[in-house]
This record gives structure tokens, sequence and C-alpha cells, in this order.
């Protein structure tokens, strides 16, 4: 070998580590802020039709640290899937996003593909590349694909002053590019219950540019959980189509533009919920089974990001402007829905967003750090409904007397609003062992509501030795009532119809103001071993929660005036070799008092019990588990074969007892399990470059549960589990 080629390939692996080449193996990893990374080798090698684009690595790679340095997590607790992570848990990029997230301690599944984060409903935040997305309307599932993240993280806790709105978890998705996954990838996965799910992705660079690419399409009969605990639903296809493009140009050594655009839209038919009896039988005289009702949903998400990041001396900071559109379209069955809920209701909103965030961070010196920012955006809010109803004609509220001659009503609103966050905070290290991350944010929401608070906030992280880091925060909140799931319904157009509402309060929704604690120690046992413990309160005045009242499957909010969430969490993982563990335990509480916004949407006993008494939420569940396995054969050899397995366990969310959300489901533990074999180089050829063969067995031992039973404050209709479901897939890389 000579001195040359030798010295190009020092250089080349000297590039590709500062490139931030480093890969975060536990899974999930927690950690405090206080990041560590493990290296990973990678292969160099470049084929004739794929150039080295050295200068191009360079850039990108310095970029994506100095991004890191301007998303500060400090004193937060943040638990990354890295990409061996992603494709290690049963189904791997195939699997739907939510699922992904349980994984993480505090993370309770419901129905619609809802997540729940420490307690709260929906405050949840999405982040692409570090730029935060404004909220969207889809129920059901996610409008996000696991397949275009080459790394997720999750962060909860007492959070920084740079994340605002919505903070029960920052979920940020580190996009795939075209320099880490180079090709063209083809994967074909489906199996029971019709479901069929071809993709693909394709990735590259040249000169300065770096490009990736990737979509799929989704047909299963499992898109809404089942409300029957057979094992197949009635009238429940879907169809859904995901998309998304991410361009890179480095400009200069110190700059690089990016562009991200997505795509995604869906299809749903309602499953039914069995044989029921008509509420309003006026035409029973037509054979109407309610096995046969065919309602219908159809949800479309579309954003785009356009991002700089520019490096000025001691100065970083990232630029963007973006755009989304939500769409929820409800379709009813127009002969059943009628005489059996008494309105048959289309029922069509829209949100449209756009707006700009910018992130600075300023290294002053080695012991102070300032960063600052700022993200607006302006929002546009649409709702129609056309809905047939029976009218009143007599009786009394006891016993109304309907006429058997439906009325159709028409009505429709739209309002423009906006919110705005500014934010400033320092990192000082007055010590080598201790961090001190201390600053404030003022947000502004100009929508249904008009309100405005300065949100102090301060984390404290404390290594008093090598593998022992203890961290402690304070953060006041301040979360503006998502404008998409504020009900700006007309009480009296259907007032005296079978579609009144149960009540006739209609306060406007509030912004919650929050009290956050949080503190927590982790501990580096040894090498590849690691367990962390957590624990949080949150005290809340008008605290926002999200209920499904009604036929049309869409999210309406409201207000208890107080609330008070806390608890605890447990994880730990090992990942050494070719085998990983981990496990997640987390204890919860959350309770609420008093009803202060859209009363109309609720029994008026319940609300006068809640008015005056602590009641549990709705999606509050007192122990979340999960856990997992996998271990890789042959790890060294040019066929691994990966066995793994994971476990979520639930004690079960809220139900009515004797008093509203009274009592609890019964408990659920499921289990998962796959098998994955890998061929590199199978026909040594440089064309099939990897060939990969994988079985996955959802929920193993076929466990019948149910995550809803149709009852408690804001609960539409009971769903349960995805029964045994066993799928396989077929992926070729080129």
């Amino acid at each position: 070998m000579s001195k040359n080629s030798s010295l190009l390939k020092s250089m080349k692996k000297y590039l590709l580590s500062i490139a931030g080449s480093f890969t975060l193996y536990s899974i999930p990893t927690c950690t405090y802020g206080q990041t560590s990374f493990t290296t990973q080798t990678q292969d160099t090698t470049q084929t004739q039709d794929s150039p080295s684009p050295t200068e191009s690595i360079t850039v990108f790679g310095h970029v994506d640290q100095k991004r890191a340095k301007i998303d500060t997590k400090t004193g937060a607790t943040t638990y990354i899937f890295n990409r061996k992570a992603i494709e290690t848990i049963p189904g791997g990029d195939n699997v739907p996003f939510n699922q992904l997230l349980l994984q993480a301690p505090g993370v309770a599944q419901d129905s619609f593909g809802q997540i729940h984060i420490r307690g709260d409903h929906n405050e949840v935040q999405y982040r692409i590349d570090g730029v935060q997305l404004p909220e969207g309307i889809a129920v059901f599932g996610q409008s996000l694909m696991t397949r275009f993240a080459d790394s997720v993280s999750l962060t909860t806790g007492a959070l920084p002053s740079q994340y605002g709105f919505l903070q029960a978890g920052v979920i940020d998705i580190k996009t795939k590019t075209g320099h880490r996954n180079g090709g063209a990838e083809a994967s074909l996965y489906g199996g029971a219950r019709d479901y069929f799910f071809p993709s693909f992705q394709y990735g590259g660079e040249s000169g300065k540019w770096d490009y990736f690419i990737t979509g799929s399409f989704t047909h299963d009969r499992v898109g809404i959980e089942n409300p029957l605990p057979d094992f197949n639903a009635i009238h429940d296809l879907s169809n859904r189509y995901d998309g998304l493009a991410h361009l890179r140009y480095a400009v200069d050594n110190t700059t690089s533009l990016s562009l991200i655009g997505g795509i995604s839209n869906a299809e749903y038919q309602i499953p039914n919920r069995g044989d029921r009896t008509a509420d309003f039988p006026f035409l029973n005289d037509i054979p109407l089974s309610s096995l046969d009702m065919t309602e219908h949903q159809k949800q479309i998400t579309d954003f785009a990001i356009l991002s700089l990041q520019k490096e000025i001396g001691d100065i970083d900071f990232q630029t963007s402007v973006f755009t989304r559109y939500s769409s929820l379209r409800y379709s009813p069955d127009p002969l059943r829905d009628l005489p059996y809920l008494g309105i048959a209701q289309q029922s069509a909103r829209s949100v449209w967003s756009t707006g700009s965030q910018m992130d600075l961070s300023w290294l002053i010196n080695d012991e102070h750090t300032l960063r600052g920012g700022y993200l607006f955006y302006i929002e546009r809010n649409v709702s129609k409904a056309n809905s047939n109803v029976y009218p009143i004609i007599g009786g009394d509220d006891e016993e109304p007397l309907y006429s058997n001659s439906p009325l159709a009503l028409q009505e429709g609103s739209g309002r423009t609003g906006a919110i705005y966050g500014f934010y400033l905070q320092d990192e000082w290290k007055p010590l080598q062992q201790i961090t001190l991350n201390y600053g404030a944010r003022f947000d502004i929401v100009d929508e249904y509501t008009h309100e405005k608070q300065l949100s102090p906030r301060i984390n404290l992280i404390w290594q008093p030795i090598h593998n022992t880091t203890f961290h402690a925060g304070y953060s006041r909140y301040f979360t503006p009532p998502p404008f998409e799931v504020v009900s700006n319904q007309s009480l009296s157009t259907y007032q005296n119809t079978s579609g009144q509402a149960p009540g006739s309060g209609n306060s406007t929704v509030k912004a919650e103001r929050d009290h956050y604690f949080d503190i927590g120690v982790e501990h580096v046992f040894l090498p590849g071993l690691r367990a962390a413990f957590d624990s949080y309160l949150k005290l809340a005045h008008n605290l926002i929660d999200e209920g499904q009242f009604g036929s049309p499957i869409i999210l309406s909010g409201f207000n208890y005036r107080k609330g008070q969430v806390h608890g605890y969490e447990l994880s730990f993982s090992y990942d050494k070799g070719p085998l990983s563990l981990y496990g997640n335990a987390a204890w919860s509480r959350a309770i609420g008092k008093d009803i202060t916004s859209a009363q109309f949407n609720f029994d008026p006993d319940d609300l006068s019990y809640i008015k005056n008494r602590w009641v549990h939420l709705d999606h509050d569940q007192r122990w979340t588990a999960s856990a997992g396995a996998a271990y890789t054969l042959f790890d060294d050899t040019w066929h691994p074969t990966r066995l793994s397995l994971s476990m979520l366990y639930g004690s079960g969310l809220r139900k009515d007892g004797a008093t509203p959300n009274g009592s609890s489901l019964p408990a659920y533990v499921s289990f998962n399990f796959s098998a994955v074999q890998t061929f590199k180089d199978l026909l040594a050829t440089s064309f099939l470059k990897n060939t990969q063969i994988r079985l996955d067995v959802i929920n193993i031992l076929d466990h019948t549960y149910k995550l809803r039973d149709g009852t408690g404050v804001g609960v539409g209709a009971p769903q349960y589990g995805l029964r045994r479901t066993i799928l396989a897939g077929l992926s070729q890389h080129f």
C-alpha cells in the first residue's frame, strides 16, 4: 500500500469521524443533556457511481454537530432511539410511529393511535431536524413515518426555555440523508388482515448536494382499533399514502441549506360496533342493520420546511420557514346514522399553519453559552358541517316527541389566529461538575382566546463522579389550546332537535398554565449498562384535555380549572456486542377538578359532580411498562440473524364507575416477536448489496384486551388492542 493511499484512508476516517458518525446504542438511551457518544465503524468504500464528496461530508457533519449545540436539552430527560434501535424492535421501519414511542418510559397507548406522555393528553411537540411543526388534525395513528427517521429522541421533564407551546414531550426526528443512506432500497411487507405495505427509499450525493426520498403505501384492516373483541373488525379497511423528500446543499464550510417536504393521505372505514338497537327507530319498517353501517373518514397532512444553518465565529444559528396543511372529512352512513344516532352529519375541518423559527447559540466563553430565538406562526381554521336530524315537536325534557321527517341543517365558520414565542437562556458552568441552565420565554396566543405569559425556567445538572449524574429543574409552562380542536359549534343550530348537545354551557377553552418540577439521577454501572430514576410533579391551572363527542371522529378540547399530575419512572438498558436489553416502568396519577369550558359536551350530572370533586382524567393509567431483548447470531458474518422480543404492559385507562372516570379497565400485557435474516452481498455483485427477510408476530399470545370500553369523560366508543397478527417482509438494497 502506497503512502498516498494510506494518507487518503486516514483522511476519510477523520472526515467521517467529524461528520457525526456516532450512535447511541441503548434502546432507548437516557441522557440529561450531557450526551456521550459511542463511535460506530462505517464502510468508507465508494463505488464508481457514488463519488466521495469529501467537502460536503465535512460541511454536513460539521453543521450536524453545531445543530446539537443549538438545540440544547440541558436538564431535561431525553430517550434516544437510534437507527439500530429502530431496526431492532418488531416491525422495524414498518412499525407505526406511535408504536415506536411506546418503548419509552411513561408513554401510554390509547385508542385511535394516540399516545399519552407523563399523564398528559396530546400535548406532544413534533420537530423535524430541530424545527417544530404546528399541530395537525389527524386523529387516527400518526401522519409521520418511522421509515424516514435516522434517529428519534423523546425529551420530557422540566424543559429548557427553548421549548414552548406543547411540553408534555418533545419528539425530535432526525431525518435520513443521502450520505448515510446511499443507493436505492425496495421493500414489500404484509400478512394478516389484508396488510400490504410496499415502500421504497433512494438517496445519494452529488458534489455539494445531498438528497433522500422515501415513500410508502399502506393497505390493511387494522387502521382503527376494533370496537369488538372479535379477531377481525367489521368494516375496517384503510388505505394510506406517505412520502418525504430531504434535499441539502453545502453553500460553504460554515453554511448549509435544507428543504424537507412530506405528505400523508389516508382514508379509513369506521368499524362497526356490532348489532345495536336504534335510538330513533322511525325507519324500522326498512331492514337497516347496524352491522351494515358505512361511515368513512379521510385525513390529509402536507408540510414543508426550508432551513438555513450558519456559523459565524462563536455564533451558530438555524433559521427556518415552514408550512403545514391538515384536513379531516367525516362521511356518515346517510341511511343508518340518523335512526341509530339521531344525527347524520357530514363534517369537514382544516387548518393551515405558516410561520418561522430561529434558534441561536453564542459561545461566550468556557463558562457561558447564551441561547435565544423565536417561533411564530399564523393559522387559518375552517369548519363545515351538513347534518340531518329529527326535529322535536312535543313531549317534555324527559321524553321528547320527535318528528319522523328529517330536517337538514348547515353550518360553517372560519377563523385566523396567531401564536408567538420568544426565549433567552444562559448555560453556565460555574464548576467542572455543575451545569446551570436558566432563562425565560414569553408566549402570546391570539386565537379563540387572547392570553400571554412570561415563563421562567431553571435546570441544574450535577455530576459528582464520572458515571453518576443528578438533575433537577423547574419550568413554568404556557400551553395554548390547539386551534384545530377548539369547538366552534353553534349550539342554537341544533336546539330542539335530536342532535342537540347534552348541555348548554360553551365557555371558551383557555390556555393551560403549569408549574412543573422534575428531579432524577442516572448511573452507568459498567460499559453498556445504565439505569435511571426520575420523578415529576405538574400543578396546572386550566388543564387542557380532549375528548371525542358525537359521531364524527374529531377531538374537541376543554379545560379543568385545576389539575395535578405526578409520577415516577425507572429505566435501564444494556447494550454490548450482539446483546441488547432494555426495560422501563412508570407510575403516574393525573386528576382534574371543575370543567370550565365546552360544557355543552357533558352530561349535567357529571359537570355537577366534577365541579367540586377531583376525578381521574380519562387517560390516567397508573402503571405503564415496556421491555425488550435482542440478540444477533452470526454477528460478524455475511448472514447475521437477529432475534428480538418486546413487551408492553398497561394497568388500564379509566372508565366510568360509581363516579365519572371512577374505575379503570383491566390490566393487559402484550408480547411481540421478530426474526430478521440479513444477507450481505448475497450474489457477490455490486448491484445487489443487501437482502433482508423478516418475520414479525404482534401479540404472540393473542391476548384480548380493551383500550377503552366506551365510557368515561370524553370517550366515544370501545376499542380493543390488536389480536395476534403475523407479518413478513422482504427488502432489497441496490
